[in-house]
């Protein structure tokens, strides 16, 4: 009888694209996908390692699955498979029957049939030096945007971050083959694209680099909107932001990780690059395209951070002025460098203390941004044909990534609709169509 699997992603837009890569592989494998958690045999979650909450969160919900459906075989996917193999494996109580790393999806079904077959619990988390799922067409939801892995692997060794070790070193896809799984996008009806890497101004493929492919994806008649995610401020290139102002179908939005603002804490990440070239680089965007809208990450409380050190970041965040910001508390990751050299030395109230304030510098800086826009004609991409607060309301996104309200009247998902923006708040602006 057919398996059917319950497949529940977690963490960044790559997790997302693995999980549509997981469910090409198994239907392709005899197996059926249900959006249904209690009508599933088999359930898969799909795991970040980016946080320490994140772990506690897992272990949680495989305890909540086993006390609903004891007879449910459940398997870890992802980072969080990697990082944890002998935890997932061995915690004593924690019923975990397989797991699979982010390069071995291919042989879930194996690992599944063996499992199903002797009862033995399974496991795949070797890293590949060449995997990149070129070969599977990812199963997707109808929507308007499509994730696109362009790479895998991560060499920057940021000593925070566990990538690296859970994901294995950078590899790069063929551009044609990026190419022509955009033109089959756009037959299927996806108006954008957004390409994934962990750095993809690092992508390489034999002549081409990151800008070349991001020409070849805005020369593909019919997509209207290409995004990508994330690029580093050490090897951003300039080519690559005269090329956006160039394009029309290349969206004015970069998200730019920033770190910290203090040069000795970013030399302790190995970030690789000052305050000042981070400031530089932001200078150099702008002169080129004043309308760029930049977001970035931000972490708060990293091992020795003084309140000065802290100052630093705050002053970047006032000079830059950021669209938006994510910003954490230092979390310390088991097997990344931080955690094997720097103890986690400052205090979780003054984490707390730095997130309130920066946060709160960040909300006026993004309402102000917000707010200058009212008055002005938008063209937004219609995402949702409802909001949170309201069936009789929209939602799309302009081409700078914010997000627009509209009353609801004849637009479909995917419609662009040119609106004049008559409010604000610092998370979304409210429309009229005009």
């Amino acid at each position: 009888m057919t398996k059917k699997v319950f497949i529940e992603t977690y963490g960044c837009q790559m997790n997302v694209y693995d999980s549509e890569l997981v469910k090409s592989i198994l239907t392709d494998n005899k197996f059926a996908i249900t959006p249904i958690e209690d009508q599933a045999d088999i359930v898969m979650l799909n795991t970040c390692s980016v946080r320490d909450n994140a772990n506690r969160k897992i272990y949680n919900r495989v305890h909540e699955i086993k006390q609903k459906k004891a007879d449910s075989l459940i398997g870890i996917l992802g980072c969080m498979a990697t990082n944890f193999k002998t935890d997932l494996l061995d915690k004593k109580g924690l019923k975990i029957d397989f797991i699979a790393g982010p390069d071995s999806y291919k042989t879930l079904p194996t690992l599944l049939s063996s499992l199903l077959k002797t009862g033995e619990k399974q496991y795949d988390v070797t890293l590949s030096e060449f995997e990149t799922y070129s070969d599977i067409s990812p199963s997707r939801k109808d929507g308007i945007n499509a994730w696109i892995a362009i790479m895998r692997g991560c060499n920057n060794f940021c000593t925070f971050c566990v990538v690296p070790y859970t994901r294995g070193r950078e590899r790069s896809r063929d551009p044609f083959n990026i190419v022509e799984e955009v033109k089959q996008l756009v037959k299927e009806g996806y108006k954008q694209v957004t390409l994934l890497g962990q750095n993809v101004n690092s992508y390489k493929s034999d002549d081409y680099d990151f800008t070349d492919l991001v020409k070849m994806v805005s020369d593909v008649e019919g997509i209207e909107r290409i995004r990508y995610t994330s690029p580093h401020p050490k090897d951003y290139p300039e080519k690559l932001i005269k090329l956006m102002t160039e394009r029309d179908n290349i969206c004015n939005q970069i998200h730019m990780p920033l770190q910290a603002g203090n040069d000795r804490i970013l030399h302790k990440m190995n970030r690789t690059y000052t305050k000042q070239e981070f400031l530089d680089l932001v200078k150099q965007i702008r002169s080129i395209n004043p309308k760029m809208a930049l977001s970035t990450d931000i972490i708060l409380g990293f091992p020795t951070e003084t309140e000065e050190e802290f100052q630093d970041t705050i002053d970047v965040v006032k000079q830059v002025e950021f669209d938006s910001a994510f910003i954490f508390k230092y979390s310390e990751r088991p097997n990344t460098r931080a955690a094997m050299k720097f103890p986690d030395d400052v205090s979780e109230e003054t984490k707390k203390d730095r997130i309130i304030r920066l946060n709160d510098i960040q909300n006026e800086i993004s309402l102000k941004k917000n707010e200058a826009l009212i008055g002005s004609t938008q063209e937004v991409l219609i995402e949702e044909l409802k909001t949170k607060k309201s069936e009789n309301e929209i939602q799309g996104r302009t081409d700078c990534n914010r997000i627009v309200i509209l009353d609801k009247n004849d637009e479909k998902i995917g419609d662009k609709v040119f609106c004049k923006i008559i409010g604000a708040s610092r998370n979304v602006l409210k429309g009229i169509v005009r």
